[in-house]
């Protein structure tokens, strides 16, 4: 099972044929910009959409998804450093996790160590194990894109100076304990909320 988030709302991607309360469509017949704008047209009503994207063969699945919307690929790290407290960006009024797309090219560990760099300042950075991949969609010049993020542990013994890349939106960056990192992921995504494990949430 998947989730694509359009801001916070999930659409579930499965091989199960039916998820109870959930509209099932089968992944070759959606209309995912309609079906976008349908999931924001309800958020702005504060009502909730449920949709479930459907087909038998998982690898179909992903790969209908994919030609559905224009791809952008990314990269990002969830960091740590010698205290355990974990590197958080703010941007866009929201608490993050530092991520990027990838250049041409450039192999995705590459690009995730890259962009934590170039958005944070933190150098010494060291991928400790692969996380997870989100989904998310979102608009730029008027249309709607995916964007597919391979998020890595890093860890690093930095203790220098952090600092935030304004000009591409961030404000703040912040090594945040589990007491901060659980305040933050309240004002955060809920795909970054993923990366997380329950006792932070």
């Amino acid at each position: 099972m998947y989730k694509v988030f359009v801001n916070n709302t999930p659409i579930i991607l499965s091989t199960k044929e039916v998820i109870e309360d959930y509209e099932t469509i089968h992944i070759k017949e959606i209309d995912f910009p309609k079906i976008i704008r349908d999931i924001l047209e309800k958020e702005n009503q504060d009502k909730e959409a449920k949709y479930h994207f459907y087909h038998k063969n998982e690898e179909k699945l992903l790969e209908h998804l994919y030609t559905k919307l224009p791809v952008v690929v990314a990269g990002g790290g969830k960091v740590y450093n010698k205290k355990k407290e974990v590197l958080f960006i703010h941007r866009n009024g929201k608490w993050d996790l530092p991520k990027g797309k990838a250049e041409k090219k450039e192999d995705i560990e590459t690009t995730a160590i890259r962009e934590v760099e170039e958005e944070t300042g933190v150098s010494g950075l060291e991928i400790t194990k692969f996380l997870y991949r989100t989904y998310h969609v979102f608009k730029r010049n008027g249309e709607f894109r995916l964007k597919v993020t391979y998020w890595f542990e890093m860890k690093t013994e930095y203790k220098g100076i952090l600092i935030p890349q304004k000009d591409e939106g961030i404000m703040k960056v912040k090594w945040k304990d589990a007491k901060k990192a659980r305040k933050a992921l309240k004002d955060s995504y809920a795909n970054i909320r993923q990366l997380f494990s329950h006792e932070y949430l």
